[in-house]
């Protein structure tokens, strides 16, 4: 080999060596330890007992079933100063996953609105029956068909009755003395007492005549509800001959549940709309409120008065009744979808901004048309979520957050110095 070439091959052969080792030692290095804000981040706070989350432990443990403990973590849950909560923390693409929307609490007229079904009936005040006060025989009979409509005045029927005619004979024979006049005078008011028409009185009196026949006429105008006189047929005194119902003024009975009777009030407006006539309305008034409630359905029979001058209702068609109670004051309310309801406890989600959502229990009140009446625990303004809470509930473990709605405050963690302790 010649001289020259001994220093090239010596300085390969360095080189290499120093690669060699370079590379043996990147693989044996040990891995480079997290940053301590990492470590820290991930650490969990406690430990819950994931069949009771008011039992937790600082140390890694197991239930009675072998069940392990559920890590509680920082960034998950942070205390809230304000409620003694937990403040949830959620990133922003976890809340736009969970479609979170929120609105803020405002002062609202919650106007009770009352709905029921109401049936059309006629008005006890407008019905006539037609009944004699003298016995008889229907000699013409001018309506003879039930639901015929009818004028007032219209004659119905004519009779003939022999007590009638003797008494108006009794009235042609009686003289011109004082005796006399007063036999005309009885006659004439036994006339009366058998409740005949005064026109046919009058004209008896003026002509002398017998009048054979008398006539029975509608005393309103109506329809013919019931027809029991036949053509020919004798009757007694207080028979039925006729009723004849006046419906130019209907009533609806509207059945109201009890417990919204303390919002029904006499005088009060009411709207009905019928199936019939689906592109109208009609609109009435309360004009008494029944005393009495059904004991198998719980509701009152509420009285509505309804004009009907063109007849359009008819009895027993059903209509949806809407009360509306007088305006009431503003009051603080939200969206009924807010309120986070265990039965003893109310919560809403009030958004704190970027991401945090902190538990707020409050006290509710009356619920009207979707919105809860808030008495305590929020302001006016505060930004409550609406949609995605339970979502939330289950993302972050709110149960657990909040001790699972109980009223008793979440015992402080546990010092467990031994796994498996509770």
């Amino acid at each position: 080999m010649k001289p020259s070439v001994r220093p090239i091959l010596l300085l390969f052969l360095l080189a290499g060596t120093g690669l060699g080792g370079y590379w043996l030692g990147r693989k044996t290095a040990p891995p480079p330890s997290p940053a301590p804000e990492t470590a820290a981040a991930r650490r969990p706070l406690f430990y819950r007992n994931p069949m009771n989350p008011q039992v937790t432990s600082p140390v890694p443990a197991k239930d009675d079933m072998g069940m392990d403990y559920v890590p509680v973590y920082a960034e998950g849950l942070t205390p809230s100063a304000g409620s003694g909560e937990a403040v949830i923390h959620l990133g922003p693409e976890k809340v736009q996953k969970l479609g979170v929307r929120s609105e803020p609490a405002q002062r609202r007229a919650l106007t009770h609105v009352i709905r029921a079904l109401g049936v059309v009936e006629i008005d006890e005040r407008r019905v006539h029956a037609i009944t004699p006060r003298f016995e008889g025989w229907i000699e013409r009979l001018d309506v003879n068909t039930t639901g015929q409509p009818v004028r007032p005045g219209e004659v119905l029927l004519e009779a003939y009755s022999p007590e009638l005619v003797s008494t108006q004979e009794e009235y042609r024979i009686a003289g011109s003395g004082a005796a006399s006049r007063a036999l005309r005078e009885g006659a004439i008011q036994r006339l009366r007492n058998w409740n005949v028409p005064e026109s046919w009185l009058r004209r008896f009196e003026a002509s002398g005549e017998i009048q054979r026949r008398v006539p029975f006429a509608s005393p309103v105008n109506g329809i013919v509800l019931e027809k029991n006189a036949v053509q020919g047929m004798r009757f007694m005194p207080g028979d039925t001959l006729f009723r004849v119902a006046d419906l130019s003024t209907v009533w609806v009975i509207a059945s109201i549940f009890e417990q919204d009777l303390g919002h029904v009030r006499v005088g009060q407006t009411a709207r009905i709309g019928f199936k019939a006539y689906p592109d109208r309305s009609f609109d009435g008034r309360v004009a008494y409120v029944y005393p009495t409630v059904s004991d198998a359905v719980r509701t009152a029979r509420v009285r509505i008065e309804l004009a009907n001058p063109k007849q359009l209702l008819k009895p027993a068609m059903y209509g949806d009744v809407t009360l509306q109670a007088a305006e009431a004051e503003p009051v603080l309310a939200v969206p009924d979808s807010a309120v986070l309801d265990s039965g003893t406890r109310q919560l809403v989600l009030v958004r704190l901004g970027e991401g945090r959502f902190e538990p707020r229990p409050v006290e509710t009140g009356q619920r009207v048309e979707g919105y809860t009446e808030i008495r305590r625990g929020l302001s006016e303004g505060e930004e409550v979520v609406v949609r995605a809470n339970f979502l939330i509930d289950s993302e972050s473990n709110l149960r657990a957050a909040i001790g699972g709605f109980s009223t008793e405050p979440a015992p402080a963690p546990a010092d467990h110095s031994m796994p498996g302790g509770h």
